[in-house]
């Protein structure tokens, strides 16, 4: 039974560990797409389809 709470134990370290790394990365910029918004305006003419009359 104690081997349930240690191992409860680690994997509730880890997780918090993963958490933190997370949040920091998350605050440093290491999601923010930088590339797309200026690949975006090369192919915005094929994205718009001309409206048929």
């Amino acid at each position: 039974m104690s081997v349930i709470y240690v191992l409860l134990t680690i994997s509730l370290v880890v997780a918090i560990i993963f958490f933190i790394a997370f949040i920091i990365s998350v605050r440093q910029g290491q999601y923010d797409d930088s590339y797309t918004p200026s690949v975006r305006m090369l192919f915005e003419d094929e994205l718009v389809k001309p409206k048929k009359k």
